[in-house]
Parts: C-alpha cells; sequence; structure tokens
C-alpha cells in the first residue's frame, strides 16, 4: 500500500480499529513517529491505562453516555498502545490479544458456547467462573489460595479479591456483626498507637482498619471503590455549594471559621435531603 493510501486510510473517519492500529504504528514509528510515542514502553503506559479505567468509570457514575463514549475510546487506546509495543518486541499483537481473549469467553461460557445447558443460576454460573479461573492459575503452577491476585490493583478491590479467596476455602466471618466487632476493634487498636513516635505501628494499625472496612463491604454487597467515589462526589457537590454561597456575599472558606463552615455544610445537607 503506497503512503498516499495509508494517509487516505487515516483520515477516514469511518476506519474504524483499523484506521485506531495504523495511527497508532505510525505514532510509534522510530523515523517518523512522534518523539513522546515512540519513548514509552509498558511500564510508563501503564498508569495511563490504570487513569482511563477510573475516568470510565466515573463517566458511568456520572450518567454522561457522551464522555462515556469518548472515554472507553481513550481506554481503547491503551489497549492499542501496549498490543503495539508487544508487536514491536514480537511477543503480541492486537489481534492475537483479541485471539486469546475470545477463546477465554468461549471456554468460560460452555453453557452458552457449548453443550452445557444454560439453565443455571447466576449465583452457580459465577461458581462455575471461579473453578474454571482456579484451574486456569493451576496450569500456570499457581497453586496457593492467593496466587494471582494482581499487584497492581486498587489497594481496596485487592483487598475484597484476597478476602473472596479465603473465603472460599472457609476463612471467613458468617455474621456481618462479627465483621462490624472487629472494624471496632481495629479502630480501638489504632487509637492506641495514634500517638506513637513509630509511624510505621500507625500505618500497620491503619491498614489493618482499611482491610476489614473492605471485608465489611464485601459482606454489606457494597464496593468499597465505588463507594468512595460515590463520597467523593458528594463532598465535592457539598463543598462546591458553600463556596457559591461564600462567593454570593464576597466571602471565601478561608475567611470562615470551621463552625461557621460546619453550619453550611449542614445547611447543603440538609437542602439536599428535602
Amino acid at each position: 500500500m503506497h503512503d498516499a493510501d495509508i494517509d487516505a486510510d487515516i483520515r477516514d473517519k469511518n476506519g474504524g480499529l483499523p484506521r485506531l492500529l495504523e495511527i497508532m504504528r505510525r505514532l510509534r514509528d522510530p523515523e517518523t513517529g512522534c518523539p513522546w510515542d515512540v519513548e514509552q514502553t509498558f511500564a510508563t503506559i501503564a498508569p495511563y491505562t490504570i487513569e482511563e479505567a477510573y475516568e470510565v468509570a466515573d463517566a458511568i457514575d456520572r450518567g454522561d453516555m457522551q464522555d462515556l463514549e469518548a472515554e472507553l475510546g481513550d481506554l481503547l487506546l491503551q489497549t492499542v498502545y501496549q498490543t503495539q509495543i508487544g508487536a514491536e518486541a514480537g511477543l503480541f499483537d492486537f489481534h492475537s490479544v483479541a485471539s486469546r481473549i475470545g477463546t477465554k469467553m468461549v471456554d468460560r461460557h460452555p453453557h452458552v458456547f457449548g453443550t452445557e445447558s444454560n439453565a443455571k443460576s447466576a449465583e452457580q454460573q459465577t461458581r462455575d467462573w471461579e473453578a474454571q479461573k482456579a484451574a486456569e492459575r493451576a496450569r500456570r503452577g499457581e497453586t496457593r489460595v492467593l496466587d494471582g491476585v494482581a499487584m497492581g490493583l486498587p489497594g481496596m478491590t485487592r483487598a475484597v479479591k484476597l478476602q473472596k479467596r479465603m473465603a472460599r476455602v472457609g476463612f471467613d466471618w458468617s455474621d456481618v456483626n462479627d465483621v462490624m466487632a472487629k472494624v471496632v476493634e481495629e479502630a480501638g487498636e489504632l487509637a492506641e498507637v495514634k500517638g506513637s513516635a513509630d509511624p510505621n505501628r500507625i500505618e500497620d494499625e491503619f491498614g489493618d482498619l482499611m482491610f476489614v472496612m473492605a471485608n465489611l463491604a464485601r459482606h454489606l454487597g457494597v464496593d468499597p471503590e465505588t463507594a468512595i467515589r460515590r463520597t467523593n462526589a458528594k463532598v465535592t457537590r457539598r463543598f462546591n455549594a458553600i463556596e457559591d454561597r461564600l462567593a454570593a456575599t464576597g466571602a471565601r472558606p478561608e475567611d470562615k471559621s470551621l463552625e461557621e463552615l460546619d453550619a453550611l455544610w449542614d445547611a447543603v445537607k440538609a437542602e439536599e435531603r428535602d
């Protein structure tokens, strides 16, 4: 294909995935590509991949479907980026990655693509899925209960995954009240060390409290990352409302006492509930 033909394909807004793959190939060209893109590696791009996944979740939380479309494109670009790097190193490419996940989805859904009955509950399908994943881990030599839980996951998400694995072998509370009692216990231990001169002790106890809070979220059927994002959004919304009220009088938050800010916070909170 001549360069003119390639350029025409790149400028074709309806070119879809082939167009995007060619754009990335051109961006990574050592001689004619973008210097910044050429310098990137798996490791340097990974943080952007994580960031884009969160931005997808944020668009969903806000119910902004136009923004979701854009953010899904940004997330897809991360896959295209990493697979282009893989292709240059002779490791894999976009098509092999797509083929592998396609095969995995077929293998993990015998009730859809195979001979098994699809008359299963969602709970049974989840158990079957987990059994298949366990078999895959065993084939990779990951024989311990906690093997294969990705280190790069957000802390609370990884905590929940670790807890789910342990729960499958019986290491779990059966009553949510026991978990809540453990929260109180861990909070007490943190209170005992809060004045310690050893920051490691404080960090350890704080980590223990966060871990049991993740466990409580799991028992309550709450995703802790979703919950904290929701609270962050709520706090942002309410504090913005406080700033707006103060600005209307020519004031700023730093001009007010904590008691005055608390009163404004309570007023905004009450209005949201009306």
